[in-house]
């Protein structure tokens, strides 16, 4: 559907996720905008499969994109040049996957990162201080590429229970962002979640095995996965063998 678009005060609920503008408007999946992004407003938000994303000058936004995109664990294209990668990373001494030990530093660098055909970044400084307040609550993390103690890569994400939302990637060097995103595939096979949200669309995104479902299943998922109780948000080395050696016996 599309028409005028509904404005929160802060406090004020979230639509219905299916009140989102359709594929014939402008700006397909949004929802609303105004409300507040905090801990209370962005946790009432995701429980609901609804997410922020604006930019700079404009109010807070809010969309619940249809069809969704997401990444089922177990679709995970390890291809045949990241394999060989993430088996060098393994094995090699000074390189290592850390969870939340420099949020901080992950979203910062995931918001100043040029990309390709972007000339500026949604991840605005109002959209960093408040993730930084949702890691400080328990859910918000991190999944960080080390490499002789220098963070190379990484990736943020939230987490309601054992539904995991992706939210931003950042590579310094070659498939940094990629190990970051097998580990936290890895970690979400060794505990039973079966979706990471994917939000958009990206043909970077479905080269790894992402696709799109129907938004009702999506919130289905999510309203299962965060009753479940929250993930060990801990990667040990023997994460890797949910990918290396599972695909390997595929």
């Amino acid at each position: 559907m599309t028409g005028a678009l509904p404005w929160l005060d802060p406090g004020d609920p979230f639509p219905q996720p299916g009140e989102s503008w359709d594929a014939a408007s402008p700006m397909p999946g949004l929802l609303a905008a105004g409300g507040r992004l905090d801990v209370p407003h962005l946790v009432a938000a995701y429980s609901q499969g609804i997410f922020p994303w604006f930019s700079e000058g404009q109010p807070i936004l809010w969309w619940c994109t249809a069809p969704r995109m997401v990444l089922p664990v177990t679709e995970f294209r390890l291809h045949h040049s990241l394999r060989k990668t993430l088996q060098r990373f393994r094995a090699a001494p000074g390189r290592e996957v850390r969870v939340d030990s420099d949020f901080s530093a992950v979203i910062h660098a995931c918001a100043s990162t040029p990309r390709a055909g972007q000339s500026g970044t949604w991840i605005v400084p109002q959209m960093v201080r408040a993730y930084e307040q949702l890691h400080a609550a328990g859910f918000a993390h991190s999944v960080e590429t080390w490499v002789n103690g220098q963070l190379v890569g990484g990736l943020y994400c939230v987490a309601l229970g054992r539904a995991v939302y992706g939210e931003s990637m950042f590579a310094h060097t070659t498939d940094a962002s990629k190990i970051a995103l097998a580990a936290l595939v890895a970690l979400c096979r060794s505990q039973g979640v079966a979706l990471i949200d994917c939000q958009q669309n990206t043909g970077h995104l479905a080269s790894l095995g992402a696709r799109e479902i129907e938004r009702e299943d999506f919130l289905a998922h999510i309203a299962m996965a965060q009753t479940l109780p929250a993930l060990d948000w801990r990667f040990a080395p023997q994460c890797w063998d949910q990918l290396l050696l599972r695909d390997d016996a595929a």
